[in-house]
């Protein structure tokens, strides 16, 4: 059995060797490097752009504008087509690319930007959502025009006239009703930082025009989309796109879709040479929520607001699937839900891992601490009263509840011993969530290839990061093969040779490119068995394949034998083809929710009055995997999560004062260490072979992203008394809240 077992992840040692190539490794002949000279002010008129000194610069091949750069278009994005390759009359953030210097080497190339002289005129600028949303704010895009490229995009609406790129509307029920007949009303605001992805591996790409073709190297999460962004931006058919992926040192949404593999490819376009050359959103949540006396959920208004900075990037996406995710994992029957992605001159926010979903649970588990309070209930038996049950609808024509959340609810509460007093200063909070998981209207085809030496070639689109996903797939096609994992060859991306995949985001790769895999090997192990049943004289149904080794009763062949057999020759192979193609249905998002990602969490804090300092004791971190194909990865894919995202909830964020970035780097920039670790963390992997994925899989690797931040803050308030509604809970904000509650009490 290669299912669930803890398998050596097959890039372990050539990354610990140090023998992994990224894009960076990557060496063309007569390669070229560029950087880019980035605009010091938030929005401003371009009046001119003088780079005759940089062009006389050593080693300078080229000084290039937005009109030097011989594309068919200009714009790009997942959206809307509003974000140029380099700034085209308008600066719309600070840092954006303005102007590109080519050059021999990365020295020449950074010498040469001191020497650009650039002439503007700043223009008002809006820096956060609140003031883009003003009566009489600067409108950054007039116009939009939209890309097309994704079915679930294709409904945006835009406000005319505004700076909302997307507003998301959705009700059921009688709102006001019952919101008049509720024993109690809860509202409140609730704030979550800007976040930068500070994977270890910089965004890169190395371009290369051959003739009439171009070839991208770059670490992309979505190889097949970024081919069809430049086929369009350079006007050429898709076959003469090439995209490449090699190993990606760790992504978390940051490089999802297109990002700089325009501006390498115009580049090397430009001089025909090879050239080589995004942030979670900012929310606020304003929540109300009407309950009856007993606990019982009655309705809910929700009020999203989303900075996507000044490019709409996949903002769009994640302001719908931020609302409709909104109610959480309960059964409300009114709703009404308003989710808006609000243009601001602030550096573009795009995908970051949890999809919206850390910063609609902030809200949500903040606020129904408040209310089990508020009421005299147990917060967690009144979440197990509100828990939608397995087969419960979420909302009209989506998939019912997949999973069984109470159980995985009473797991969370025995892992943190939940019943058990603390003494002073300590605390207990737990949080519960869940995604529509598998992406939406996602495609996902692979083949296996057994070779005639018995070895297996696995093509995939599925972009390994750093989550082990080759291993995953490797696994799922050994065990459906018959055949050893030592057998599994797994390719690299490439769009000329691999076949087609949607990307790598959502937890798909497991569950919807692994259908597709299983499938694959599926397919390759019928026609060996046919071909067996030849050698053996009988029927396919009457053999068995194990371990590499066709047994017909006493009689047996490899895999291999069988191949080279039938061809009669040293060569030849036997490819198997799969595809995954999900259902439609008529909701809200227009496409099924292949699975529901379940997340949970419970933290037990230590709070220091003096200081404000918060020390988390234990973090359990509950995941309903279906069925772990690779127990140690999902482990590990929730624990990374789940660190991951005690980062915002302590001391991680975006810093920009009037549009301007103070702190860029890790020095400033904290992200979580080792001497962040909780105490204790644990991880519980649920398993109930009931997702439908591959062996009863579901997805994993951002239902730990989920649930940190509000159960460390109901943590904390059960502590302290003191309710934290903005993140980080850094010592200050911490300690100020406890001192305005001691004088709020003495007064």
């Amino acid at each position: 059995m290669i299912i669930g077992t803890a398998a050596e992840r097959l890039d372990a040692r050539e990354k610990v060797t140090g023998a992994a190539r990224y894009v960076s490794d990557l060496v063309v002949p007569e390669m070229l490097h560029a950087k880019v000279w980035r605009a010091p002010v938030p929005h401003a008129r371009l009046l001119g752009v003088d780079g005759s000194r940089a062009a006389r610069s050593p080693g300078v091949v080229a000084v290039c504008t937005a009109t030097d750069l011989p594309v068919k278009r200009l714009h790009y994005g997942p959206a809307f087509k509003d974000q140029p390759i380099l700034a085209h009359e308008i600066i719309r953030y600070a840092g954006e690319p303005v102007v590109a210097v080519v050059a021999d080497t990365e020295r020449h190339a950074a010498a040469a930007l001191a020497l650009i002289d650039v002439s503007y005129r700043e223009l008002p600028a809006v820096t956060s959502a609140a003031e883009a949303l003003a009566q009489g704010a600067p409108v950054l895009h007039p116009a939009l025009d939209r890309s097309g490229h994704f079915r679930d995009l294709s409904g945006l609406r835009p406000v005319a006239g505004t700076n909302v790129c997307q507003h998301y509307h959705y009700d059921r029920g009688d709102v006001a009703r019952a919101f008049a007949e509720a024993d109690l009303t809860v509202e409140d605001v609730y704030h979550y930082p800007a976040l930068s992805h500070h994977a270890l591996e910089a965004h890169c790409a190395v371009a290369r025009v051959d003739g009439d073709g171009l070839t991208v190297w770059t670490g992309t999460q979505h190889p097949f989309p970024v081919r069809k962004e430049l086929a369009e931006v350079f006007d050429l058919p898709l076959a003469a796109v090439q995209v490449i992926v090699p190993l990606i040192g760790g992504a978390f949404g940051g490089k999802c879709y297109t990002k700089i593999e325009p501006l390498a490819a115009a580049l090397a376009a430009r001089v025909r040479r090879s050239a080589l050359t995004i942030t979670r959103h900012a929310v606020t949540v304003r929540l109300r929520t009407a309950v009856r006396s007993d606990g019982t959920l009655l309705a809910r208004e929700c009020d999203v607001v989303l900075d996507t900075g000044a490019y709409a990037d996949i903002g769009p996406r994640v302001a719908t699937k931020a609302g409709y995710r909104a109610p959480g994992p309960y059964r409300i029957p009114c709703l009404s839900i308003d989710a808006r992605c609000v243009y601001t001159n602030n550096v573009p926010a795009g995908a970051y891992r949890g999809y919206g979903v850390p910063q609609v649970t902030w809200a949500s588990e903040s606020q129904m601490d408040q209310i089990a309070e508020r009421l005299g209930l147990d917060p967690l038996a009144f979440r197990e009263k509100n828990l939608l049950k397995r087969g419960e609808e979420y909302v009209a024509g989506d998939t019912p509840m997949d999973g069984d959340m109470a159980d995985a609810l009473a797991q969370t509460g025995a892992a943190i011993d939940w019943g058990r007093a603390r003494e002073r200063g300590r605390g207990v909070g737990l949080a519960c969530a869940m995604k529509d998981g598998g992406g939406t209207h996602t495609v996902s085809t692979a083949a296996v290839r057994v070779n005639a030496d018995g070895s297996v070639t696995l093509l995939t689109g599925s972009v390994e990061m750093g989550q082990g996903s080759r291993t995953a797939l490797a696994q799922i096609a050994a065990e459906t093969l018959g055949v050893p994992l030592s057998a599994i060859v797994v390719e690299s991306p490439d769009t000329s040779i691999t076949p087609y995949d949607h990307g790598t985001s959502a937890s798909r790769s497991t569950t919807v490119m692994g259908l597709a895999v299983e499938a694959a090997a599926r397919d390759a192990r019928g026609q060996l068995l046919e071909l067996a049943a030849k050698f053996f004289g009988t029927e396919p149904e009457k053999l068995a394949i194990h371990d590499g080794v066709v047994a017909c009763g006493e009689r047996t062949m490899t895999v291999g034998d069988v191949v080279s057999g039938h061809f009669g020759l040293v060569g030849g192979e036997v490819t198997g083809l799969g595809t995954f193609v999900p259902g439609t249905w008529s909701g809200s998002l227009g496409g099924a929710t292949l699975f529901w990602e379940v997340g949970m969490g419970a933290a037990e804090v230590q709070v220091d009055a003096d200081t404000g300092e918060i020390s988390v004791e234990k973090y359990v971190s509950v995941a309903d995997v279906g069925q772990a194909i690779n127990a140690r990865e999902c482990a590990a894919q929730d624990e990374g999560a789940a660190m991951q995202a005690i980062g915002p909830a302590l001391f991680e964020s975006r810093v920009s004062e009037a549009g301007h970035l103070v702190n860029p780097g890790l020095i400033d920039y904290r992200v979580p260490t080792f001497a962040d670790l909780p105490r204790e963390l644990e991880t519980v992997l649920i398993e109930n072979r009931d997702g439908p994925g591959p062996f009863g899989s579901k997805g994993v690797g951002e239902g730990g992203t989920f649930c940190p931040a509000p159960a460390i803050a109901n943590a904390v308030a059960r502590a302290t008394g003191v309710r934290i509604k903005d993140l980080p809970m850094t010592p200050e904000r911490v300690w100020r809240a406890l001192r305005d509650a001691r004088g709020t009490r003495r007064g």
